[in-house]
């Protein structure tokens, strides 16, 4: 059964709405022709852009404009860029959250090492980014909120070095802990690790969404909360997964799409689960640039899109039942 929580959440990401709609009716109202059969998806050029005559002397003369319009600098806006042993991340100065974070997860890359120890990290504030747009660890400080792993330290046990990077503030966003971060949200890391059971690649992004909703007077905002003092770093709405597994050069691809509040373990992750395209409209991000994404696979028809609960929240939720 599903929990309130999940029935009430509405998708509308860049005008679909995906609370409303079901999946399958989503995909029958943007069907596309069926197209042959890729082993690889391959590359895309970019199409060269024919300019009008006088093009290029036409673009020299706006730059040298730009220079006597901007003479002092360019404000930005600027997405910090930070390169880590096990992910990349894009941060927004802005919200004081990643725009994404991305990692490439192996059966390698998750096999525990001697001696690395969540218990060995600590959160900190990362000095990569300027002082004026960090996030703070006095932010979280009594917010009522957990700082929320983009990529968790439970899938970089390879370097002590590497785990200590996970807890970044860069890496970390508010989010609802209990029934959320501690548990479904956990459910969800746990389902992408187990991937490498059957991928030899999978690949996760992983990012805050701020989704619109409608009120009582039938109009739809943009609410979220602040936390801080003074209010610095948002609490998003949503969080999003896309997740690319390779097998044997078949590449596949599932987007899903969570609320930020606490959802029952029983509810399907299919539930949660959205085209690619709403996630790239609800975020503003394109993904997988490089790939014909008419050749992408659908992820949950290669292999079951099902949480399976970890021998630690199994045990506590029978302790849950028993007290």
């Amino acid at each position: 059964m599903a929990s309130p929580a999940a029935e009430r959440v509405s998708y509308l990401v860049g005008g679909a709405a995906l609370g409303a709609v079901s999946y399958a009716a989503y995909l029958k109202f943007a069907q596309k022709p069926k197209p042959a059969a890729i082993s690889q998806p391959v590359p895309v050029a970019p199409r060269p852009v024919p300019g009008p005559a006088g093009g290029p002397q036409r673009t020299l003369d706006k730059i040298e404009n730009a220079k006597t319009i901007l003479p002092f600098g360019f404000p930005g806006p600027v997405n910090d860029i930070v390169y880590r042993n096990a992910y990349v991340v894009s941060y927004n100065r802005r919200d004081r959250n990643p725009n994404w974070v991305a990692e490439h997860l192996t059966p390698a890359s998750l096999k525990r090492q001697e001696g690395v120890d969540r218990a060995k990290s600590n959160f900190s504030e990362d000095t990569n980014i300027p002082v004026q747009f960090r996030a703070r660890l006095q932010d979280y400080y009594k917010s009522g909120f957990d700082r929320g792993h983009m990529v968790p330290a439970a899938d970089v046990k390879f370097d002590q070095e590497a785990m200590n990077e996970t807890f970044y503030l860069s890496n970390i966003a508010p989010q609802v802990g209990e029934g959320f971060n501690r548990d479904y949200w956990a459910h969800v890391e746990n389902f992408c690790r187990s991937l490498t059971k059957t991928f030899p690649d999978v690949y996760v992004f992983t990012g805050p969404l701020y989704l619109p909703h409608q009120e009582a007077d039938g109009k739809f905002y943009v609410k979220y909360q602040v936390i801080g003092n003074p209010p610095n770093v948002a609490v998003p709405t949503h969080f999003y997964k896309v997740i690319m597994t390779e097998r044997n050069g078949k590449y596949s691809v599932g987007a899903f799409v969570l609320p930020n509040a606490p959802i029952s373990d029983d509810v399907p992750l299919e539930q949660f689960r959205v085209p690619l395209d709403a996630v790239e409209r609800g975020a503003g991000l394109t993904f997988f640039d490089k790939m014909n994404k008419d050749g992408l696979y659908d992820l949950c028809k290669e292999t079951k899109c099902q949480l399976v609960l970890s021998k630690f929240h199994e045990a506590q939720k029978q302790k849950k039942i028993s007290a």
